[in-house]
C-alpha cells in the first residue's frame, strides 16, 4: 500500500523533483563552490518569515539529511516587534513546513521608531547583532541568511547608482564583533524567480515586509518607492531585451580587473592607480 505523504513532505519533494534545476542544483553548487559548510558546523538558520528564509530552512534540512558532511541546525526566529498577524503567519508556516523554530523577542522596532529619517540601516545592524548573540548562546559557529542571487545583483547596482561605489555581497564573511562566528548565504546562486515559483506552486503564503514602517507593502511587493524596488523594475525591463543581463552582472563581480580601476579600497585603505603609475611605465620599457 502506497504511503500517503504529509503536506510538508510534498513541499520538500517539490524542491528536489519539480524545482531541482531552479533550487536544489544551484543551492548545492553554491554551498560547495564557496565552501559554506564544514564538518562539525552548527548553523543558526535565521528565519524572518519570508519566502527566502523559509526555503533556506527547508534546503538546509534536506542537505543535512543527505550530506556526507555532518553538521547541525538551529532554526532561529527573531521577533523584533511584529504585529500579531505576521507572527501568527510565521508560526503557522513553521508548523506546516515542519521547521522546529526557536523564537526570541527584541524591542528593535520600538527602538528605531524613535529615530529620525530612515531607520533601515540601524535596524538591520541591530537585528544582525541579536542574531549573532542568540546563535552563540545556542552553541552555533555560523548564521545562515536568505540572501539570494537576485539580492546580490540588485545590491551591486544599488551601490553604483545610489552609493557611488562598486560593492558586492559576499557569500560568506567573518563577524567583526562576535569572535569565531561566520555569516553564510547558501542561496547565493538561487534566483528569486525560482523561489517565487516554488512558493506559488505549493500555494504558500509568507510575510513579505514585516517592518512596522512598511507593513502596507505586504499587499503588493512590486509596488512602493524603495530603491531596491526601483532596481528590480529596471532589471526586469532590461532583461526583456537581454535575458543574460543579471547573470552577466553576477559574473562581473567574480571577474574584477583591478588594473583598469582608477581607485579602490581594500581593508579600509584607499588605493589609486597613480600609486604605482610611474613604476609600471618603467617596468614596461625595461
Amino acid at each position: 500500500m502506497k504511503r500517503e505523504l504529509t503536506q510538508a513532505q510534498i513541499i520538500e519533494r517539490s524542491i528536489i523533483k519539480k524545482f531541482r534545476k531552479e533550487l536544489w542544483t544551484p543551492f548545492v553548487k553554491g554551498v560547495k563552490e564557496y565552501e559554506l559548510i564544514k564538518e562539525g558546523d552548527k548553523i543558526a538558520v535565521c528565519i524572518s518569515g519570508g519566502k527566502d528564509s523559509m526555503l533556506l530552512a527547508k534546503l538546509l534540512q534536506q542537505l543535512r539529511r543527505h550530506s556526507d558532511v555532518p553538521f547541525e541546525l538551529v532554526f532561529l526566529v527573531m521577533d523584533p516587534g511584529y504585529n500579531e498577524e505576521n507572527m501568527a503567519q510565521v508560526e503557522l508556516n513553521s508548523k506546516l513546513l515542519d521547521i522546529p523554530i526557536t523564537v526570541f523577542k527584541t524591542d528593535i522596532f520600538d527602538t528605531v521608531a524613535q529615530m529620525d529619517g530612515s531607520p533601515c540601516y540601524i535596524c538591520a545592524r541591530m537585528r544582525r547583532g541579536h542574531l549573532y548573540k542568540n546563535a552563540q548562546e545556542h552553541g552555533c559557529n555560523k548564521i545562515a541568511l536568505g540572501h539570494h542571487f537576485s539580492d546580490v545583483v540588485e545590491t551591486t547596482l544599488m551601490g553604483m547608482f545610489y552609493g557611488s561605489q562598486i560593492q558586492a555581497m559576499l557569500p560568506k564573511l567573518h563577524s567583526t564583533n562576535f569572535a569565531g562566528m561566520e555569516l553564510i548565504r547558501p542561496l547565493y546562486m538561487v534566483h528569486e524567480s525560482g523561489i517565487t515559483m516554488w512558493r506559488d506552486y505549493n500555494n504558500l503564503k509568507f510575510i513579505q515586509c514585516a517592518c512596522r514602517f512598511t507593513e502596507y507593502c505586504t499587499v503588493d511587493p512590486d509596488s512602493g518607492g524603495s530603491k531596491r524596488q526601483e532596481i528590480k523594475r529596471l532589471l526586469k525591463r532590461l532583461s526583456e531585451e537581454n535575458p543574460n543581463l543579471e547573470r552577466n552582472i553576477f559574473k562581473s563581480i567574480h571577474n574584477v580587473k583591478l588594473d583598469t580601476l582608477p581607485g579602490y579600497k581594500q581593508a579600509g585603505v584607499e588605493h589609486s592607480f597613480l600609486d604605482n603609475f610611474a613604476e609600471a611605465v618603467q617596468k614596461t620599457f625595461e
